[in-house]
């Protein structure tokens, strides 16, 4: 369904009961994101934000994509997966033979819902140009600051407007944007991004780039700006189809070039001069969990800030998951699915984007296995298909297993599994903000195949399956490597054949050493893969150790093979993967690159919403999420001490 504009979303949310109004002056700074991350914490999401006293005269909206609920109330939908199922019979409709004229009439209808869904420029001004505020000055708005170690404020949930000066052609991004003064912040766009390539190509003509940020409107416009569209697509077809009504929109005041929605709360016009000196941008507590650090990007000046009356700023915050962004993700995961079945990788039954792995950091795919070989098929075909080729870590798994259900899925992949033989590894672009990576962009990639082997993948020179490790102990790990701070041995009980353990690490070389040597006791006979975490990680609280693992590893530089004759049948080989997701320093590691920090927030703010939480009308206290991390930072700043 279509929403008629954000104060159409935000009445609907509650009236639901999904959004709590907050009076108490709560500050932009530091306060609102602590607020908002105990709460989208707190189990199931948690409600969306309504701050409404905020020492502007916005309000701010937060978390308002934060559920399953809330994520479909933005799409309108029951499930994110009936769009996936419109989508299949789309392609089924368009791609099916038409051998009559009845089959070719059929298309009409279709055909007609098409052209309803493309965007149409309207002539006039929009609801968002209702004010104009004579002397622009972002700092009239509730830009928030998320995060201690931030660079400054940052604008989180722009809709930034831009257009290739050969073309024509529209490209609509979400780009965090630092605010640097009145009418001067950073344009974050990455390498990778169609509005860097738009602002390359600004560059060739010398001639400045008009820009136009959207803030609020229809919630379908935010998530179609992060949705992983081919270049061709323009964004606001995609909002079109997902709200069942033509996006409208206008011409900005000072920059006509460049159309914007016309229900859209606030519109903040300018420029990017390409012959300008970049701006030193960061750091900013980012999606992964961690910061990521100040680097050069272009300079964005404001011309004009326009707004509807009785706008509403709509904010979001990232760090350490769970957060708002990761029912994004599953919208992107359940909505692209069908795309990818019937263009790029026709066996595949389902996939899934864990939370631990910060969307590309962990991909699991579902596949309908016919011959030998057709894993590695799907691998290759993910990797180069538009932002999976991000993706660090993929696990390929067969019809037996049930990828929604983690436990069930790793013990049925890792049965299937040879770690000799099953685990592939690659390197290719990743995304700059992966730290673990010896060089920005550019790292390695793991896909594990855990599919049932045809006669031609099976190697039976190795130890096959063994359903019970016996004799392991978490004491008798650390009686004999003492280095060794804590250990999950939890998953073997559930046939699961890992083990985590969260290491202290004294040396160059240290986890290849200490992989050999355990290989080599006879009780770790049966385990097939040891995940290797910091020692101030709690092996036993997977999830996050999931999640620091995933990020702290390049599995091409980091994964360690031992292989040797077994202990319980000589005439066998035993084989164990060891992955190194530790931090990577200089001098244990020769890591020349910046480390980052996780992100925590701090004392100071912790203690100013612990004293008003009684006012705030959330219900019973919750403690920050951050005191749970405060012994795992390095440091206090953004950038951990080498």
């Amino acid at each position: 369904m279509a929403y008629r504009n954000q104060q159409e979303f935000i009445q609907a949310l509650e009236k639901a009961g999904e959004l709590v109004r907050i009076r108490t002056y709560v500050d932009p700074k530091l306060e609102i994101a602590e607020i908002t991350d105990r709460i989208s914490k707190s189990g199931h999401g948690g409600k969306a934000l309504l701050f409404e006293n905020t020492g502007t005269d916005f309000p701010v909206l937060m978390n308002a994509y934060g559920s399953e609920k809330r994520m479909c109330m933005a799409l309108g939908v029951e499930h994110l997966d009936d769009v996936t199922r419109e989508i299949e019979k789309l392609f089924h409709l368009l791609s099916a033979p038409k051998e009559s004229i009845i089959d070719k009439l059929k298309l009409l209808p279709k055909l007609g819902q098409f052209a309803s869904w493309m965007p149409k420029v309207r002539s006039g001004r929009g609801e968002c140009q209702e004010v104009i505020i004579e002397n622009p000055d972002i700092g009239r708005l509730p830009v928030i600051t998320c995060w201690p170690k931030d660079g400054g404020p940052f604008v989180t949930l722009p809709i930034i407007h831009t257009k290739d000066p050969n073309t024509g052609a529209r490209n609509v991004g979400m780009y965090r944007m630092q605010v640097f003064g009145p009418t001067l912040t950073g344009m974050h766009w990455h390498k990778h991004k169609v509005s860097a390539k738009h602002f390359s190509e600004y560059k060739k003509t010398g001639q400045r780039m008009p820009v136009a940020v959207a803030l609020g409107g229809d919630p379908a416009y935010a998530y179609s700006a992060t949705a992983p569209l081919p270049e061709n697509v323009d964004e606001y077809m995609l909002a079109g189809f997902l709200r069942k009504k033509k996006v409208e929109l206008v011409k900005c005041i000072t920059t006509p070039e460049v159309e914007v929605p016309a229900d859209a709360d606030f519109v903040i016009e300018g420029y990017v001069d390409p012959n300008e000196e970049m701006i030193w941008e960061g750091p900013f507590g980012d999606h992964t969990g961690y910061y990521s650090l100040p680097d050069w990007y272009p300079r964005f000046h404001i011309t004009a800030i326009t707004h509807r009356r009785n706008a509403v700023y709509p904010a979001t915050i990232v760090g350490i998951p769970p957060q708002e962004d990761a029912w994004l993700g599953k919208a992107t995961e359940r909505i692209f699915l069908a795309p990818i079945k019937m263009t790029l990788v026709p066996e595949i039954v389902d996939m899934d984007m864990p939370v631990e792995g910060v969307f590309h950091n962990l991909v699991i795919a579902k596949i309908r296995k016919d011959y030998a070989g057709q894993a590695q098929k799907v691998m290759n075909a993910m990797w180069g298909a538009g932002q999976m080729m991000f993706n660090k870590i993929l696990v390929v798994a067969d019809q037996s297993a049930s990828i929604q259900d983690y436990a069930q899925l790793a013990a049925v992949a890792l049965k299937n599994f040879n770690p000799a033989t099953d685990a592939y590894f690659s390197q290719g672009p990743m995304d700059v903000l992966d730290h673990s990576c010896s060089k920005l962009g550019f790292g390695g990639k793991m896909c594990i195949d855990g599919t049932a082997k045809t006669e031609e993948e099976a190697d039976d020179r190795y130890l096959p399956d063994v359903t019970k490790v016996r004799g392991l102990s978490a004491s008798l790990l650390m009686q004999r490597f003492p280095e060794i701070k804590g250990a999950n041995l939890a998953l073997l009980q559930k046939d699961i054949p890992c083990v985590i353990l969260s290491v202290k690490k004294q040396r160059a070389g240290h986890i290849r050493e200490l992989h050999t040597a355990l290989c080599d006791q006879e009780e770790l006979e049966g385990v097939k893969m040891v995940l290797y975490v910091e020692h101030t990680v709690n092996a036993e609280d997977l999830p996050v150790a999931l999640w620091r693992f995933c990020n702290n590893l390049d599995p091409k530089r980091d994964h360690l093979l031992v292989e040797r004759p077994s202990k319980m049948a000589p005439q066998k080989i035993f084989a164990c993967l060891g992955l190194d997701g530790t931090r990577k320093t200089p001098e244990f590691d020769n890591f020349h690159r910046d480390w980052p920090n996780i992100i925590v927030a701090d004392d100071a703010t912790i203690a100013a919403v612990d004293k008003k939480w009684d006012q705030l009308g959330l219900g019973p206290f919750l403690s920050s999420p951050s005191l749970k991390f405060k012994d795992q930072i390095y440091g206090q700043e953004a950038v951990a001490p080498a």
